[in-house]
């Protein structure tokens, strides 16, 4: 199954949550991230925290939902639209579900304070990355309306 994480420019939450998913998900399963307006580079300290947290980012880049290697399956938003972001809205034929996540890459402050919201934007979209995952995957894949019940309950019961 092919999952999508999709924000406007693909350089942070998105990029953050496909590493994630490729690095727990069970065979089979599959992630990849875009943008509706991508910035065409990754985010220097999303990829650097990726890295002290030991999950690669070998390959990936920064790419528009027009170049998707494959037709996603689900797609997950994880902009933040209740900071002020505009989310896109992918047309397929997909089932969609919203982890807002605010984005750390906006964060001014010190040093602590920004990689502090880093930290917590990773913390977030792991923790519901691994409630995914945590889901009777076989069973729900086979059933749309409890999958995206599933899936909007994570984005909407863990934190944010």
């Amino acid at each position: 199954m092919n999952i999508l994480f999709l924000c406007t420019g693909n350089s942070c939450r998105s990029l953050i949550s496909e590493a994630v998913f490729n690095h727990l998900a069970p065979a089979g399963w599959k992630a990849t991230s875009a943008g509706s307006q991508p910035t065409g580079r990754l985010n220097a300290r999303a990829v650097q925290l990726l890295a002290q947290k030991g999950i690669p980012t070998q390959g990936y880049h920064s790419k528009s939902w027009l170049d998707l290697p494959a037709t996603p399956d689900v797609v997950v938003t994880v902009c933040a639209s209740a900071a002020g972001e505009t989310c896109p809205a992918y047309l397929g034929p997909v089932l969609r579900t919203h982890w807002g996540v605010d984005d750390p890459s906006h964060v001014q402050g010190t040093e602590e304070e920004i990689t502090a919201a880093f930290e917590q934007a990773y913390a977030i979209l792991r923790a519901r990355i691994e409630s995914f995952l945590a889901l009777p995957l076989d069973e729900l894949a086979q059933d749309h309306a409890r999958f995206k019940a599933a899936l909007d309950d994570i984005g909407r019961l863990l934190p944010a």
